[in-house]
């Protein structure tokens, strides 16, 4: 798989996209090259609980709350022009919570799609679901399967929203597809390739996550697109997943073109033998 320095904005957006902006925004925009944003940005939106918590609230109301940071986040990207989003919604271990709190996610997630139908179509964006979903309750299922023929015909950003997902869940179900198709025919000579697993995952025909967004400040990917964020800048901050908003967003991608992206490489007459800067990406 080719990488490229530079991402390519498809199409660019215009510093008046985003409608109305406070003075932080303003100033935030005003430094951002909206040619040179990323093309996919995926997000752990991360600490729901501790902001309730933080309150003395129940922790369904820091997911509550959170609904309207995802809404911020999906509709500026969209508006940005950015090609992907991902958004890490429910992982394969999430099963583990207590059954209230899961049954509370699950009415949330179908509510969510019901509510904000309009606003996506509104904004053109066309919706894919990333992980198991065979695994997930039945009303659930039909509201994803209608959520995409909803918005199969659009044509402006992908919202990817990763449910019942794990990183290694996906690359076990992307072996098990190639093993499948081959069903014996093939020989111990057939390897499979770095490209032939990539064209079956579940974001096959997606570009791989250039920024990986994580609220909360914890230090670890959990489990989400372990393959595909093998060259991705990693921005980690502190806000809470309730708080991040519109500012926090360009935050991050102001911060993400200030990084220099060199996939494996060096700078030119930069000695090979020179440590990485950092140790989040390349």
């Amino acid at each position: 798989m080719s990488h490229s320095n530079t991402p390519k904005t498809l199409h660019v957006a215009t510093p008046g996209s985003l409608g109305p902006v406070t003075p932080e925004e303003a100033s935030l925009l005003e430094k951002l090259d909206l040619g040179r944003l990323p093309r996919h940005v995926a997000v752990i939106m991360d600490g729901n609980g501790r902001w309730a918590q933080k309150r003395h609230l129940p922790r369904i109301a820091g997911h509550r709350s959170g609904t309207q940071s995802a809404r911020t986040t999906i509709e500026t990207c969209a508006r940005l022009k950015i090609e992907t989003l991902t958004l890490y919604a429910f992982s394969v271990e999430n099963w583990r919570r207590p059954k209230t709190e899961i049954d509370f996610l699950m009415a949330l997630l179908r509510e969510y799609l019901r509510k904000e139908m309009p606003l996506i179509q509104k904004n053109n964006i066309r919706m894919r679901f990333l992980g198991r979903m065979d695994e997930l309750p039945a009303g659930v299922q039909n509201d994803v399967r209608d959520a995409m023929e909803k918005t199969a015909g659009n044509k402006g950003m992908v919202l990817c929203v990763a449910l019942n997902y794990g990183g290694r869940a996906e690359i076990v179900d992307a072996m098990n597809a190639i093993l499948s198709e081959r069903n014996g025919h093939g020989t111990s000579e057939d390897k499979v390739t770095e490209e032939q697993l990539s064209q079956h995952l579940y974001t096959e025909g997606l570009p791989d996550p250039d920024l990986l967004i994580r609220t909360s400040g914890e230090m670890r990917v959990s489990n989400f697109l372990l393959w595909q964020i093998a060259y991705a800048e990693i921005f980690v901050t502190e806000t809470l997943w309730p708080d991040f908003n519109r500012a926090r967003l360009l935050e991050s991608l102001l911060e993400f073109q200030k990084r220099e992206r060199r996939y494996g490489g060096i700078r030119e007459g930069e000695p090979s033998d020179e440590k990485p800067a950092r140790a989040a990406g390349h």
